[in-house]
């Protein structure tokens, strides 16, 4: 099995992004592609879910508000008796009251408490109903709201099923925004898992460092091409016993081979090589390749140029840069006769991993 280092480039961008916004529940790949795919299909089931829950509500509310107003009659009955008894007894102890005295102090005692107790009586009458509607009072208003709540379901439905779901449906729009943002690195991840996928299947003769970055301190000078190159990307290098192969992954449609407004990866690979032939050559400062010397000299480390088209690839041709499918890889890197031990290609694979950033 191919030894492998480092993780797919494109993969740590989206996993990065996805956790800098706070969207954890995708797991792979495949569930965000599919997640972006049906994402008119999750906003017609929220809506459904949620037209599910206020008929669910209405028909509750329907139970609510019958039981209430039972419960006022029942309420309203218990207290009326309960008043009618405090009655009884007033007018019972104003009855017990004796309607002769022994003395003045005993009249004067007993007129006042005939007093109090009228007093309460009439009271007690005038009040009835306002004390049943304070005792009540508190089940009146449950069953104001929720028959307002009622009356608006049934006669705006639409409008509270899209209350009702437009948090789930805007945390929705989020995400699906939020995943657009980085589409073209999903699809370019997709592509470069692909392609490693492949290349893992190689035996351990091959080392593949997957997402090269490095940078140039100071800048690498390109006289021929006028570029000042800072730094580099490579998708993955392949290092094998017949050489170097720089391989960047295209997982593009018909549209985008015939869209002249991208960056040609030709161009981009040809830019990449310069830079990995001045890191091997030892032109980096505080790096040197050193390999087992022949006794002809010093030997070179070949560098080949692979574009991976995922889908379909161009029908020309390009000086420098093999371009290939998917299916044509693993035969055309087992092509080459080898040249170098195991012990030189893991050494060139530990030299470029420490410049490695």
């Amino acid at each position: 099995m191919c030894k492998v280092y480092n993780s797919i480039g494109s993969l740590t961008t989206i996993k990065t992004h996805l956790r800098e916004h706070n969207v954890n529940e995708f797991k792979s790949l495949n569930e965000l592609i599919n997640f972006q795919k049906n994402y008119s299909d999750i906003q017609q089931q929220i809506i459904s879910n949620h037209s599910l829950l206020i008929e669910q509500e209405k028909i509750s509310l329907e139970k609510d508000i019958a039981q209430l107003t039972d419960s006022i009659k029942t309420r309203k009955s218990e207290v009326e008796q309960l008043l009618q008894l405090e009655l009884d007894m007033l007018k019972q102890k104003l009855d017990k009251l004796p309607s002769t005295h022994s003395n003045i102090f005993q009249k004067f005692i007993v007129y006042v408490r005939k007093i109090w107790i009228k007093r309460k009586i009439r009271d007690k009458h005038l009040n009835f109903n306002s004390i049943i509607r304070c005792l009540v009072l508190q089940i009146t208003d449950k069953i104001i709201n929720k028959n307002n709540r009622y009356q608006f379901i049934v006669s705006h439905f639409k409008n509270a099923v899209d209350e009702s779901s437009l948090s789930q449906l805007q945390e929705l729009e989020r995400k699906k925004r939020i995943i657009d943002e980085i589409n073209t690195s999903i699809y370019g991840a997709l592509g470069e898992q692909k392609v490693a996928k492949v290349l893992e299947t190689l035996s351990d003769d091959y080392i593949l460092i997957n997402d090269y970055t490095c940078s140039f301190h100071p800048p690498i000078y390109h006289r021929q091409e006028k570029d000042i190159i800072r730094s580099i990307q490579i998708d993955h290098l392949l290092i094998s016993p017949a050489g170097i192969f720089l391989i960047e992954t295209k997982n593009w449609s018909e549209h985008s081979l015939k869209d002249s407004s991208l960056r040609s990866p030709v161009e981009q690979i040809k830019r990449t090589n310069f830079a990995l032939y001045k890191i091997l050559a030892g032109e980096i400062p505080h790096s040197k390749l050193t390999l087992n010397q022949h006794h002809w000299g010093e030997r070179k480390v070949p560098i080949k140029n692979l574009i991976v088209f995922i889908n379909q690839k161009p029908s020309e041709d390009f000086q420098y840069v093999k371009i290939l499918t998917l299916k044509e890889l693993l035969g055309y890197v087992k092509y080459f006769k080898p040249s170098f031990s195991g012990k030189d290609t893991q050494m060139i694979a530990d030299y470029l991993l420490k410049v490695n950033n």
